[in-house]
């Protein structure tokens, strides 16, 4: 059992960023499980790149603003915004307003549909194999040769805010891989 692990006040062991506030539910429901579907993986892609620069639970607080904002992080309805919809999300406070992350999931949107594959399948095909379970915070790493591999072959598809180190956190989130710390109530 990893000593970076805390525990909740529901008893339960978590990761250290999984008994934050706001952050509980997404850490034992959702972070880490098996994404597939090609609209719930591209709002990933979309939320990984607003929070750049950003602490999660920023993103997490204003996901559901996300979500509206961005017609349910639909690729086919996000790909027709144009310039009146860029002003229309730079005026919504409930989201962040940054022009060039909120052009960006348009382009990417754009870019997703012109893939030559489904979304997920082009995703997926970057998955590592599985392996232990990380026994310290400072074993989980920022990026892996499947994040560069994965950034490289987004980017060479036109999408942006998609380095390496997002490429993993999206590889994180969506559960090509479980970092979750060994012990943690929520590993798989």
């Amino acid at each position: 059992m990893s000593p970076d692990l805390v525990i909740g006040d529901d008893g339960q062991p978590r990761c250290p960023w999984g008994d934050a506030a706001g952050e509980r539910d997404y850490h034992d429901t959702e972070w880490g499980r098996p994404v597939t579907d090609d609209t719930a993986l591209f709002e990933r892609i979309s939320l990984e790149a607003f929070q750049s620069g950003l602490s999660w639970s920023i993103i997490l607080r204003k996901r559901d603003n996300f979500r509206a904002a961005f017609a349910g992080f639909d690729p086919g309805v996000v790909a027709t915004f144009g310039p009146g919809d860029v002003d229309r999300l730079l005026a919504d406070a409930g989201i962040v307003r940054n022009r060039a992350k909120i052009e960006a999931t348009i382009g990417n949107a754009r870019a997703v549909l012109d893939l030559d594959r489904p979304l997920g399948e082009l995703l997926w095909s970057f998955a590592p194999p599985p392996r232990p379970a990380p026994s310290r915070l400072a074993d989980v790493p920022a990026t892996t040769p499947e994040s560069v591999a994965m950034a490289r072959t987004l980017k060479r598809a036109g999408l942006r805010f998609v380095g390496p180190t997002t490429a993993y956190a999206l590889m994180q989130a969506v559960g090509m891989v479980d970092d979750h710390l060994d012990g943690c109530s929520a590993r798989t």
